[in-house]
């Protein structure tokens, strides 16, 4: 049967830092994957997966499902914990992350339970999600599509494109989160290729705008909770966040955008101290 989570805000923080110890448990047992896009994007999928689509994990290809498409999908092990996290398979399936034959790949697979689509080829999330929403419209279905994009991928064209499509063709159940860290792989995003005034960007293209606090889950519930934003127009949700969230020593660092502590080594030790000491404090809250 399809749910919606209804999470308290104090809920969704714990299980956003649950979901950073379960996605740098993959990276640095591996030493491989993609450590700083995956922690700005936890309170982001915590907000989608704890308040926001509608889902029966038990029956992944329910066909009125919400669809979320992950279009960073470099950033793979927060999707990865957070669908573990929901309950679409057990916790030990994170174990096989980046294992021989595994559908843990270091980007997403599809056939593992809650992935609609192999993704990481940047700059194909939003013409793909703009194509589902398009057939759920032609086909009077009442799911949403949700994509997550990393605001470095912006300078994709295919972007662009998709953006003037779904304002033509009026995809009101259409939502893009992006991911606003304000750095990309090679540098800081408005060195290498500026976006601001990114609100206005969109506007112009035709979409509904929001802003919000990228690491306030409570907030983004609350705000996606009201899309569309304005009947017949898409919906962009700008969140603000920082590269590396939750790990000092990762956050605002470039370097750390396709690197991983080794494993076993002293600065995955030091990753694992903080983000337990953080949720510990969160308990506390509660």
């Amino acid at each position: 049967m399809l749910s919606q989570l209804n999470s308290s805000p104090a809920e969704l923080k714990r299980i956003a830092q649950k979901i950073r110890i379960n996605l740098m448990t993959m990276i640095a047992g591996k030493g491989k994957g993609h450590s700083a896009p995956a922690l700005s994007m936890a309170d982001i999928v915590a907000a989608l997966y704890f308040g926001v689509l509608k889902l029966d994990p038990e029956n992944p290809a329910h066909p009125e499902r919400d669809r979320f498409f992950l279009s960073k999908g470099h950033a793979c092990t927060a999707l990865y914990a957070a669908l573990a996290e929901r309950g679409f398979f057990p916790q030990e399936t994170l174990r096989q992350y980046y294992a021989f034959d595994s559908q843990l790949g270091g980007h997403p697979v599809k056939g593992l339970p809650g992935v609609e689509l192999a993704t990481g080829s940047l700059g194909h999330g939003l013409p793909i999600a703009a194509g589902s929403a398009y057939a759920g419209k032609m086909d009077a279905k009442p799911y949403r599509v949700f994509t997550l994009l990393g605001d470095g991928e912006l300078n994709e064209g295919s972007v662009w494109e998709a953006a003037l499509g779904a304002a033509q063709f009026k995809l009101d159940n259409l939502v893009a989160v992006i991911d606003r860290n304000f750095l990309s792989s090679d540098g800081p995003t408005e060195e290498m290729m500026a976006l601001e005034p990114l609100a206005d960007k969109w506007r112009s293209f035709g979409w509904a705008v929001e802003e919000v606090d990228g690491h306030d889950p409570g907030a983004m519930v609350e705000l996606m909770s009201g899309v569309p934003f304005s009947p017949g127009r898409p919906s962009v949700v700008i969140a603000r966040t920082v590269k590396g969230k939750g790990v000092d020593f990762m956050e605002n660092q470039r370097w750390w955008h396709n690197q991983a502590p080794a494993p076993g080594s002293e600065q995955a030790a030091e990753c694992f101290r903080q983000l337990e000491c953080r949720l510990e404090e969160l308990s506390k809250q509660s």
